[in-house]
């Protein structure tokens, strides 16, 4: 038979787990919460990825996360219609996109410095392929852009309840990306890359966002968050358009090392603005259902796999999209 203070603990326990597990998963994606997005449908995944891999610790420390992402965008679109390419006459007085490939890697570092704050850097490492039809030309022109991207550094209070979370984030995305690439073949080599294309904006802009977080029985946690991308300055005529990202998602809790989950991602671009821009060109709005699935593989290091698949989108002039992506990645508990 238990003694009294034997229950006593195990009580203590039973209760300190219950508030442990929403705080693990409430955090969201303010790390990987929306990457700005440019002209020509550039921006990378939206989805939740740091949600998916458990979540910020309330202990204090650092933990790692790298994550990968691939976006081929084969698909050219003009409002929400795709388009024929072979319809479309060579030479033409538009740009037709022929593809844009992105694999992406993302390094995330983030301090735990209390249960109520926290801080995370973020640095993108883009790798982007190219391929389009400039106006007036008769022959394909092609990029190849590798390199750091702008860095993010976000800051972020929280406050945890036993049913329900909250959190607020705020942070910079500097200007560390080259935005001097020149197309390297065809037609256009040796002129200046298209600026939505390019690693970085040259702008500096500021993240805003808020979370929530519900437990709506022991099986199940859900989640939604909203972030501001708004950009504070343009240079050398190019300032990207605010971008607004709504993700919510439902994770199914269970006793195994496999959890699933599915998100909706919501993504509103404004049109770019400035005379390197391409005004006519920029600007989507886009909704994406994501399913999912996080993975404990050690007791310091968890995986994720997402694929994102597009249910709606709706772009202005004429624009690539993709069919699908995939984000996939590890997060290390130091």
């Amino acid at each position: 038979m238990q003694s009294s203070s034997s229950l006593f603990l195990a009580a203590r326990a039973q209760k300190s787990l219950l508030i442990l597990l929403p705080t693990l998963v409430t955090a969201l994606a303010v790390v990987t919460g929306p990457v700005p997005c440019f002209a020509c449908s550039v921006c990378g995944c939206s989805l939740s990825s740091d949600w998916a891999a458990q979540g910020y610790s309330m202990m204090p420390g650092l933990q790692a996360d790298v994550r990968y992402e691939y976006d081929g965008q084969s698909q050219l679109r003009s409002g929400t219609g795709v388009v024929d390419r072979a319809a479309l006459p060579v030479p033409n007085d538009q740009e037709i996109q022929q593809s844009t490939l992105n694999r992406d890697i993302w390094l995330d570092l983030d301090y735990v410095g209390g249960t109520s704050w926290g801080l995370t850097l973020q640095l993108p490492y883009y790798d982007r392929y190219h391929t389009t039809i400039a106006p007036g030309d008769l022959d394909v022109s092609t990029s190849q852009a590798s390199g750091l991207g702008d860095v993010r550094m976000v800051g972020r209070v929280q406050k945890f309840g036993l049913r329900n979370s909250y959190g607020l984030q705020f942070g910079l995305k500097l200007p560390t990306g080259r935005f001097d690439q020149n197309f390297a073949t065809g037609p256009q080599a040796g002129e200046l890359l298209d600026r939505g294309l390019q690693l970085g904006t040259g702008t500096t802009d500021a993240l805003i966002g808020a979370s929530y977080f519900t437990r709506p029985s022991v099986s199940v946690g859900c989640f939604a968050q909203l972030m501001l991308d708004q950009p504070l300055n343009a240079r050398e005529g190019y300032r990207p358009g605010t971008s607004l990202a709504f993700n919510s998602g439902v994770r199914f809790l269970t006793t195994g090392w496999l959890t699933p989950q599915l998100q909706l991602n919501v993504r509103w671009e404004g049109r770019e603005t400035g005379v390197n821009s391409d005004h006519d060109n920029s600007g989507a709005t886009v909704i994406d259902l994501s399913p999912g699935v996080t993975a404990d593989l050690g007791k310091r290091i968890q995986g994720f796999a997402f694929v994102q698949l597009p249910v709606f989108q709706r772009v202005n002039g004429l624009q690539l999209e993709p069919r699908w992506l995939l984000s996939t990645g590890l997060r290390y508990e130091f």
